[in-house]
Parts: structure tokens; C-alpha cells; sequence
């Protein structure tokens, strides 16, 4: 099972698709390309998986794994990346302009309906991340 991220640079934020198997599931939002310096720079593309996680922070989320140099980056409800992020990737139902979207909750909660029954049932979720350029 594939997620694909196809991510658009700006120099304010990342915005990015995020397409489930080819088919749109949400957009996404990221902090901007900043060499994958820790906590101001979105990851670098490449293929991951991703696992559930639970945290009292952030509730039933996930957690992109093995990323090079970094450590708990996440998918989780956020507007606003230069805001709310420090590297994580927030999935929004709308871009509003660079790194900013809308109705994330609504959009965490459609990831959780798609990929939690599927990862219950023991399917491994994989993420690619890629340039629209490309």
C-alpha cells in the first residue's frame, strides 16, 4: 500500500498532494527546504514507511519512520507550518497559500479512516515523497 507526496517548493512553506494507491486523499503542508536542518526544514524525498503513533499531545496520529537525521516526524493537524511544525507534515482539506492550509483535523481524520483498518490488519503503509518538477 502506497502513499505518494507530491510535494510544490515555495520559499514560505511546502505545499504537497498526497495521493493514496492514485487517488487524491488530502493535501499537505510542510515547513520549507531548508537542507533537512532539524525543526525548520521539511524531510528529504525518498521512500518511508509510516506506523500509527499515540501521544497526549497530538492524540491518534502518525509517525513517518527512519527518516536520515531526524527523529519523530509526524503527520499531524496543522494550518499553519511555519506556525504549528517543526518538520512534521499536516495534511489539510485546502492550500490557502505557502505552507498554510484549512480543516486539518478533518483531514488527519480522513487519513485515519483510510490507512488505520488497513495497518490493523497488518498491511505495511509506504510513503514515496517527490517533486512535482520531477
Amino acid at each position: 500500500m502506497e502513499l505518494q507526496l507530491i510535494r510544490t517548493y515555495h520559499l514560505k512553506g511546502t505545499n504537497g498532494i498526497l495521493l493514496f494507491n492514485g487517488t487524491e486523499l488530502c493535501k499537505t503542508v510542510e515547513l520549507p527546504w531548508k537542507n533537512n536542518q532539524p525543526r525548520i526544514s521539511c524531510i528529504p524525498e525518498g521512500k518511508y514507511q509510516i506506523r500509527r503513533r499515540h501521544s497526549l499531545r497530538f492524540k491518534e496520529h502518525f509517525e513517518v519512520m527512519d527518516v536520515k537525521d531526524r527523529k519523530y516526524i509526524l503527520f499531524h493537524a496543522a494550518n499553519d507550518a511555519g506556525k504549528e511544525l517543526r518538520g512534521c507534515i499536516a495534511p489539510v482539506l485546502q492550500h490557502t497559500g505557502e505552507g498554510k492550509g484549512s480543516s486539518s483535523r478533518a483531514a488527519l481524520e480522513r487519513m485515519k479512516d483510510h490507512l488505520y483498518p488497513l495497518m490493523d490488519n497488518g498491511h505495511k503503509i509506504t510513503l514515496t515523497i517527490k517533486n512535482a518538477e520531477k
